[in-house]
């Protein structure tokens, strides 16, 4: 699925938390959102999923315009915010099953799907549980069993490192991630993590006071820059630094 935004802008107030930010992503990507506090990286995630509402400027997905009320463009993404949209007393399977049903993706061999995921992200015990009694790692990974239940185009994560994920929940996020990238799907991420962005992500953006700083393949950000593995965001960062405003 092909996501291009024109000229994004996002203001509340007089500030713009997005200021005419221009990407095209292609599919088959994983792509990091980096930037400081406040940069703008959640919304401008936020506006992707149309959770937010852009003041001006275009978002496309496969060349359509995509608005609020497009449900058919909005099933082909799913958006986990770093704190999930959950009904506390709901139990984490029918959470997962009202999910599938809202994606219309509740055919199949769904239940075979659902048992996979969660016994891989060892939460198949917690199954009648309610959510608000779990643990936020917990709760995390009951929203990434949803997303990738509904194997959907395009992941749209917050902060899914710093979830309060166990390693081993990680561990299943990435392969997951990865396999599903093979197929052609898109990846979009935010973190504040520049060594993990760096193994993991195809293409990073860096995103500071709403504007986009710098939108490269980590593969040629690795061929251009003259610091070593590992420290090559870091480096971009610093240069960034320096530019007088």
């Amino acid at each position: 699925m092909l996501i291009e935004t024109e000229n994004l802008t996002k203001s509340f107030g007089k500030k713009p938390a997005l200021d005419q930010v221009t990407l095209t992503i292609d599919p088959g990507q994983i792509v990091a959102v980096l930037g400081p506090n406040g940069a703008g990286k959640t919304t401008l995630l936020r506006c992707l999923a149309g959770i937010s509402q852009a003041t001006s400027g275009e978002i496309r997905y496969d060349s359509e315009v995509f608005t609020r009320d497009r449900i058919d463009l909005r099933r082909r993404y799913h958006f986990v915010p770093d704190f999930p949209f959950v009904y506390a007393e709901s139990t984490v399977l029918r959470h997962i099953g009202m999910i599938l049903r809202a994606y219309e993706a509740d055919e199949g061999p769904v239940e075979e799907r659902v048992l996979e995921l969660l016994e891989e992200f060892e939460i198949l015990p917690l199954i009648d549980s309610a959510i608000g009694r779990l643990s936020r790692g917990q709760t995390y990974k009951a929203a990434l069993v949803a997303l990738m239940a509904v194997n959907p185009d395009v992941w749209i994560l917050d902060e899914p490192f710093a979830s309060g994920m166990d390693p081993h929940g990680i561990a299943s996020f990435r392969r997951r991630a990865r396999e599903a990238v093979k197929k052609g799907h898109t990846i979009i991420y935010s973190t504040q993590l520049l060594e993990l962005a760096e193994t993991f992500s195809d293409r990073v953006c860096i995103i500071s006071e709403g504007k986009v700083h710098a939108f490269d393949e980590m593969n040629h950000l690795r061929g251009t820059s003259g610091a070593s593995d590992g420290h090559i965001l870091e480096d971009l960062f610093e240069r960034l630094r320096e530019v007088p405003e």
